[in-house]
């Protein structure tokens, strides 16, 4: 049974999504699906494009087709769309001027929801709370990581993209992350894209590329 079938509104809905770089096979050909809430996987080997089929998700890599998040098609309302969607890419060097409490200031600008009680257990629970006043920049690969996903794990924002999340984390680090995961809001959807299955959590679906 769907969960249309089943009543339940997706979270995210997908139509007729296509996307390739020149020359490069198709990551997804008139694929149609729906995303739900809770914990889907986009499973894939390194370099197979999860990292790039989370950005067409983000909003911020254009793609054929059509996506609408609660409602709110991408091509009718991008700046609201995107206001909806988490998501930080690993690989980004844009807050390393900041120190880590202004970054999460500014990953959670505008997210009215926003639980400062959970974002603290989480920080505790990472044992960041020595390096919240230090420049991200001075920061590690795996505490870099730990910030952005604090912030992710707090927000309110209906969709959370996490590429993969558990990349340079310590074993409590990963623990504490599945933990909080397993408790998202039902309303929430949460993709994790991941090289490695993942045994840890109840999953709502599992993507696997090429998507057709």
């Amino acid at each position: 049974m769907t969960r249309e079938q089943a009543g339940e509104r997706p979270v995210l809905d997908i139509r007729d999504l296509g996307f390739a770089y020149p020359g490069q096979p198709a990551l997804a050909t008139g694929w149609t699906a729906s995303i739900g809430a809770g914990v889907t996987l986009l499973h894939g080997d390194t370099g197979s494009g999860k990292s790039t089929l989370l950005r067409v998700l983000a909003g911020t890599l254009a793609a054929r087709g059509q996506l609408s998040l609660n409602g709110v098609r991408l091509d009718q309302d991008p700046e609201r769309y995107r206001r909806s969607v988490f998501f930080v890419d690993p690989a980004t060097d844009a807050f390393d001027p900041l120190t880590v409490s202004a970054c999460t200031a500014a990953l959670r600008e505008g997210d009215v929801g926003f639980d400062a009680a959970l974002w603290q257990r989480v920080v505790d629970g990472f044992a960041l709370a020595p390096h919240l006043e230090k420049s991200m920049f001075m920061l590690s690969t795996g505490s870099k990581r730990k910030v952005w996903l604090a912030a992710a794990l707090a927000s309110s924002r209906p969709l959370l993209l996490l590429d993969e999340p558990t990349g340079g984390l310590d074993a409590a680090s990963i623990r504490c992350l599945w933990r909080t995961l397993a408790e998202v809001s039902p309303s929430r959807a949460v993709v994790v894209a991941s090289g490695e299955r993942i045994d840890a959590l109840p999953l709502a679906a599992t993507l696997a590329l090429p998507l057709r």
